[in-house]
């Protein structure tokens, strides 16, 4: 079995000093509206691109709960329930205020809307858009959260 030097260093040299992905939750709201399923978008603060709502993981909660902690107080959304497990993962690059960037891994989970509150935390900071699946493919950055639109 020929070793090579890249070979080396990418199975037992990386490994070793690479940092682990740095994790973050994220929920898909949908509803179905005339019998057709729509997903809500929402922009970024910082860029104004269409994004879904996620954050860190917080203390005290697991996943889900925290990306339904995340769906309220990014897009106002008062689901129907806390979703059981997640859907899909997605993995982006997030640049940090220090200018490094760092791999993020995203649990996204399906969270039902029963209602979108017009006042919520960050109400003055974002637009929201209701589009189909196929559309939010086409209006989203991350080439894994375009699959998980397609797939859904």
């Amino acid at each position: 079995m020929k070793h090579t030097f890249g070979g080396f260093v990418e199975n037992y040299v990386r490994p070793l000093v690479q940092r682990p992905d740095a994790l973050q939750v994220a929920a898909l709201c949908y509803r179905i509206e005339k019998g057709e399923k729509q997903v809500l978008l929402i922009t970024s603060r910082g860029t104004g691109r269409w994004v879904i709502p996620k954050g860190w993981t917080m203390r005290g909660l697991d996943a889900a709960s925290a990306a339904v902690v995340e769906a309220w107080e990014e897009a106002g959304v008062r689901p129907v329930a806390t979703p059981d497990a997640p859907i899909g993962e997605f993995l982006y690059r997030k640049i940090k205020g220090s200018g490094l960037p760092v791999r993020v891994n995203v649990l996204v989970y399906a969270v039902e809307v029963e209602t979108l509150e017009d006042e919520f935390p960050e109400a003055g900071q974002r637009r929201r858009r209701w589009v189909s699946p196929r559309e939010a493919e086409k209006m989203v950055a991350e080439p894994g959260l375009q699959a998980i639109f397609r797939d859904f």
